[in-house]
């Protein structure tokens, strides 16, 4: 939707906590180079050098650069991914973000920031929340119970990083497909089409049970950790 190439991203990630750096890492494996990935916390930027509020997670990813602050990290960033606490940014820092910039902005009831503020910023700007009232709502329940299904089916060993980016990746590639009716019917007065303001599914499609189920069930057996080998795929989406 944007041009961008992955390994040019520049993310700046805000919420150094269990949440923030497995999203970060995630990330990471889905190819954004740790050179291009800067970490904040509630002390400011975490860099190569710092000793205060550190630990063995949060030095994985210390970056090096001159930034000591999030709204210094901001400038020219191509992503923000929030998981921290309400109203931390405003439209003025949006602004000195690279154009049409990525906000993922998930702390509630009250985001990092309201999205009419962030589009005030950047008009342009693709803006994800926690809430349901806003476009793209970032839910975990579209994710978790698909997640597990899949790995309980093929009695997965461990929850690995593959089977995570294929249920992202899944999610990704639902969002582009046309929408069913009984999602539409769900949410009276809105329509949805892949698009700056649908960028993934509603936590009310139908649709996730079997795709993210197949998807993290199919990663579980390319990458080894399956117990229990899934042969035949039309049988498994009609069990779904």
């Amino acid at each position: 939707m944007t041009d961008r190439k992955v390994e040019e991203a520049k993310v700046v990630l805000n919420g150094a906590g269990a949440a923030g750096i497995a999203c970060i890492k995630l990330i990471h494996n889905y190819g954004v180079p740790k050179a291009n990935i800067i970490m904040c916390d509630t002390k400011g930027v975490i860099y190569k050098g710092r000793t205060e509020g550190m630990n063995q997670w949060k030095e994985e990813f210390a970056c090096d650069t001159p930034c000591r602050t999030l709204k210094e990290a901001l400038v020219g960033a191509d992503c923000f991914i929030g998981v921290s606490a309400p109203d931390l940014l405003n439209r003025d820092d949006v602004a000195k973000m690279a154009d049409a910039p990525l906000i993922f902005a998930m702390a509630n009831p009250v985001p990092e920031i309201n999205p009419a503020e962030a589009r005030a910023g950047r008009p342009n700007a693709i803006i994800g929340t926690g809430r349901s009232d806003y476009p793209n709502q970032i839910n975990n329940v579209m994710c978790f119970p698909f997640l597990f299904r899949g790995a309980l089916d093929t009695r997965a060993t461990e929850i690995n990083e593959a089977m995570k980016l294929a249920a992202a990746n899944a999610l990704a590639e639902l969002a582009r497909e046309e929408v069913p009716f009984e999602v539409s019917a769900k949410y009276e007065g809105r329509t949805f089409e892949f698009g700056r303001d649908y960028i993934l599914p509603t936590p009310f499609d139908p649709r996730l049970l079997y795709t993210v189920s197949k998807a993290v069930a199919q990663a579980a057996m390319d990458s080894g950790v399956a117990k229990h080998q899934i042969t035949d795929w039309n049988e498994y989406k009609h069990y779904l």
